[in-house]
């Protein structure tokens, strides 16, 4: 198949249909815990985008490589197909969401089987579909009869453009950005409908830590949001108002606070703004949560600090967050660097009582005073002048006044917030409550579900405000008139449990059959852009653990191993639209190919890493697979001049036999740890070097019959279609998608010893044509390390001893080499951390013998490799395990 011949559209196009044929990629219901490989379903937005393609080549690579190991997979598809943008599409083009939703689909569908991703089709889910959205529904109600479910008036983030309340998670940066539109998001009282994550808080933190498939920076990012805080809460009292309580984490501080602070939109904050100018300017004007220095406004009144008795102002001040904490809090400005700049620009006293530990090893001398002129001392310490607790440890002293206190008591505080769930959209899963005058909300029952979406109306604001007869109905208590609930879902809640559903995706009764999602969950690898680790990853867990402990589901966390996939760059910038920098994956497939496509992606970097799109890039990897097509195809024909198959093996053929060994020893082990770069270049090594034998030498049949059959099968996860055609021209039975993964005897250790060794004695090689200046060698001579200096290299890496020349010597054999030993002895003792084991000497000479035809074909010279015994002393005395010794006759 050479170069004109290589008609990539026609191979494509024929394998997809012979694998859709043959359901190779479907996995029977009666599997027994299938391996389960699982990409972020994408929002049907029209077309796949470079992204799609990378995450998607990524789990398809693997499911592959996993079918091919002998496992059942499951590797499943589906649509996150509600939502706003396609409201607003629908809006703009006057049809409806529906109908732009699903022509998406089977676009995006459509080019998903271009790139010849092995999907099962059969468990395909579409989340706009009653049948789906019943199920959240469903859930919805398990989660209110749990008490999991509360509808209250609360302050909400409201995007003006949307139209719609947004859940915390989804406004971003300082400038709170709508994460849809980047509008600047306001604030707004309404009812809304909560989910209780925050029940399931100290679990979700807790249980990060045994996520040890999960990236770092992900499971940081979690804990980052829940952000849970251990300290005490307080009673600070304020004239005329009574105690007020503050969170701190610092209550052996207390001694050191000069001033109390309390949010702009503290009840006392607000009393206070309505008979006050200046304080009423700061609260609705001025205060600024998100600027860059925090400010404030003094009310006139005065807390008591009850540690001390002390009166301290009390500020209205904006770095006081309502829903951080209490809303108010106790200042100290010597050991908090937010105080700290308060109180400085106020002219607040700023008394430290923490000192750093003292080094007096009697711990008699008392500390002295941190200097907190300039910075605030922010570390734990020990107490001062605080009373009967100085001398203290900040930890004892925690404890200690939080017991004293008649107010205190011990408390913990997140930054996890209940998920407000309502929007006010159409293009959603309708909330199963109906509102009835007498019986107030009021779930709808099981039986009748789905709460169906009526036909779409074209209006400002939400559409379902104004299906008025869809509102009317009963209610399910009374049998009296009541109205349905107009607000929908956030999105989330779909992708909270999609991954449950593709185990049963036809089940009528239930949103997932029990028994099969124990034994075929929680999902083995997940592969999905870092932009989900707050939202949709913590939504996951939390509704696992909720049907956990609900509907009796085994596991706790739905993701064993969890891949954030880097992005696909163009001259270093995100490919998006608005920046005109968009690479089209449908060119690429007509133009290139989808195998050239995904091979390219996938050996440009490793997968959790951005790389940069390169058009050159992409031109190689389908010179590459013409070469691997060309070289497969004319070794299928019989054109590869070949030795005699009962001919022995020379060391060439042994060299390209271990090699080929060595691929599938590395190969398969980076497979598994889904560094596709490192397999691919294994396999096109393997490539090059099989070409540079049918070049160099008369292959023997069978090494190179071995070699293009395990690099087409290493390959095949990455570049489906060409493999599959060329399994066929190798005359192999089957799909190769269905065919074993090679195996090898050696391994990688060894493969990784000899490789060094090889590629260490061609370089001394090259150094020493360079440095000598030789143009034309008559022989090159490699002679390899006597025994006694692998035994002593072994002892010297096995030994604890600090005299490692004593210990050498107490060998008789090593002793009696003499100075020869006592030399190499102390090189070892001076290297003794770098030392590292290399193969043994029989290992190294057979290496060497079967790689000097490369040494040859470079420097056209021919290659003696000698053991120590059989070489001039002169030249031995040079040669150590691992760097044999080089002679070049000129």
């Amino acid at each position: 198949m050479s170069q004109e011949r290589y008609d990539h559209a026609a191979v494509e196009e024929r394998w997809q249909e012979a694998w859709d044929d043959a359901d190779v990629y479907h996995v029977p219901d009666e599997a027994s815990d299938p391996t389960y490989v699982l990409g972020m379903y994408p929002y049907p937005s029209g077309k796949l985008h470079m992204g799609h393609v990378r995450n998607y080549t990524i789990t398809d690579a693997y499911a592959r490589y996993r079918q091919m190991r002998g496992d059942d997979v499951l590797h499943p598809m589906g649509w996150d197909a509600f939502g706003l943008p396609a409201e607003n599409a629908a809006k703009e083009r006057d049809t409806n969401p529906r109908d732009w939703t699903f022509d998406c689909i089977d676009t995006m569908k459509g080019q998903m089987k271009s790139m010849g991703f092995g999907y099962d089709w059969d468990r395909e889910v579409t989340t706009c579909t009653p049948d789906y959205y019943r199920w959240n529904q469903w859930l919805f109600r398990r989660f209110h009869e749990a008490g999991l479910v509360e509808r209250r008036d609360a302050e909400v983030n409201w995007c003006p453009s949307c139209e719609t309340v947004l859940a915390d998670e989804q406004v971003e940066g300082d400038a709170e950005l709508c994460w849809r539109c980047d509008t600047p998001v306001e604030t707004r009282e309404l009812d809304q409908w909560f989910l209780k994550i925050t029940e399931y808080a100290d679990e979700l933190l807790d249980a990060i830590d045994d996520l040890e498939g999960w990236p770092n920076s992900v499971r940081q990012m979690q804990r980052n949001w829940i952000g849970r805080q251990h300290g005490s809460e307080v009673d600070f009292s304020i004239d005329g108002y009574g105690d007020v309580t503050a969170f701190t984490t610092r209550i052996d501080t207390i001694y050191g606070a000069t001033f109390f602070a309390i949010a702009p939109d503290h009840p006392i904050a607000e009393e206070l703004a309505e008979e006050d100018d200046e304080i009423h300017e700061f609260v609705h004007h001025e205060a600024d949560p998100d600027g860059d220095e925090p400010n404030g406004v003094e009310t006139g009144l005065t807390a008591t600090n009850p540690a001390t008795g002390e009166e301290i102002p009390v500020y209205v001040a904006d770095f006081v967050l309502s829903d951080v904490g209490t809303g108010a809090l106790m200042a100290v400005p010597a050991h908090d660097e937010r105080d700290h700049a308060f109180a400085t620009e106020k002219g607040v006293e700023i008394r430290p009582v923490i000192a750093p530990e003292s080094d007096d090893p009697d711990g008699e001398a008392v500390p002295d005073a941190p200097d907190v002129e300039e910075a605030a001392f922010t570390e734990d310490g020990v107490l001062i002048g605080s009373g009967k607790y100085t001398g203290l440890d900040s930890e004892t002293a925690r404890e200690r006044i939080t017991d004293d206190i008649r107010s205190a008591e011990p408390a913990t505080q997140y930054q996890l917030r209940d998920w407000g769930i309502s929007r006010q959209r159409y293009w959603g899963t309708p909330i199963p409550m109906v509102h009835c005058d007498d019986c107030g909300a009021v779930p709808v029952p099981d039986e009748d579900l789905p709460v169906e979406l009526p036909e779409f109306i074209n209006t400002t604001g939400n559409p379902l405000d104004a299906a008025d007869e869809w509102q009317e109905t009963t209610c399910p208590e009374c049998g009296g008139p009541a109205t349905r609930e107009t607000d929908t879902m956030d999105t989330f809640v779909d992708s909270s449990w999609y991954f449950l559903r593709y185990v049963s995706p036809d089940l009528a009764d239930a949103p997932f059959d029990l028994g099969r999602a124990n034994d075929w969950m929680p999902v083995d690898q997940y592969v999905g852009g870092i932009e989900h680790a707050v939202m949709h990853l913590l939504y996951s867990r939390f509704f696992t653990k909720v049907l956990a402990d609900e509907e009796d589901l085994d596991h706790r966390e739905p993701f064993t191993n969890l891949l954030a996939q880097g992005m696909v760059q163009l001259e270093g910038e995100k490919m998006s639209k608005s920046k005109g920098n968009v690479v089209s994956p449908q060119r690429i497939v007509d133009e290139y190919g989808a195998d050239t496509a995904r091979l390219f992606m996938m050996e440009a970097a490793q997968p959790e890493r951005d790389f940069d799109w390169s058009e050159e890039g992409v031109r190689s990897t389908h010179r590459f697979l013409t070469r691997l097509s060309d070289l497969v195809e004319a070794h299928a024909a019989g054109d590869v001049a070949t030795a005699d198959p009962d001919a022995d093996r020379d060391e060439i053929d042994d060299y390209v036999a271990d090699e080929t060994d060595a691929a599938v020893a590395i190969a398969g082990a980076e497979y598994d740890d889904l560094t596709f770069n490192v397999a691919l270049r294994e396999a096109q090594d393997l490539v090059g070097t099989l070409r540079s034998y049918r070049e160099h030498a008369d292959p023997h049949p069978a090494v190179f019959e071995r070699g293009v059959d395990v690099a087409v099968r290493l390959l095949a996860p990455v570049a489906p279609h060409l493999a599959e055609e060329l399994w066929e021209s190798l005359g192999r039975g089957g799909f190769v998608a269905e065919a074993d993964w090679p195996t090898a005897s050696v391994d990688r250790e060894t493969v990784e010893r000899r490789r060094r060794l090889v590629e260490n004695t061609r370089e001394d090689v090259r150094d020493i044509v360079e440095v000598a200046g030789i143009d034309d060698p008559e022989r090159i001579d490699v002679v390899v390390a006597p025994d006694w200096k692998y035994d002593a290299l072994e002892i010297a890496i096995d030994s604890d001893a600090d005299n490692l020349i004593s210990e050498l010597m107490a060998e008789s054999h090593i002793r009696e080499r003499g100075d020869d030993a006592a030399s190499y002895g102390q090189d070892l003792q001076a290297n003794r951390e770098a030392l590292r084991e290399t193969l043994d000497g029989d290992a190294e000479h057979d290496a060497l013998r079967a790689a000097a035809w490369l040494i040859e074909r470079e420097f056209d010279a021919p290659v003696r490799v000698e053991r120590a015994a059989d070489a001039e002393e002169a030249v031995v005395s040079k040669a150590e395990p691992g760097r044999p010794a080089i002679d070049i006759v000129e």
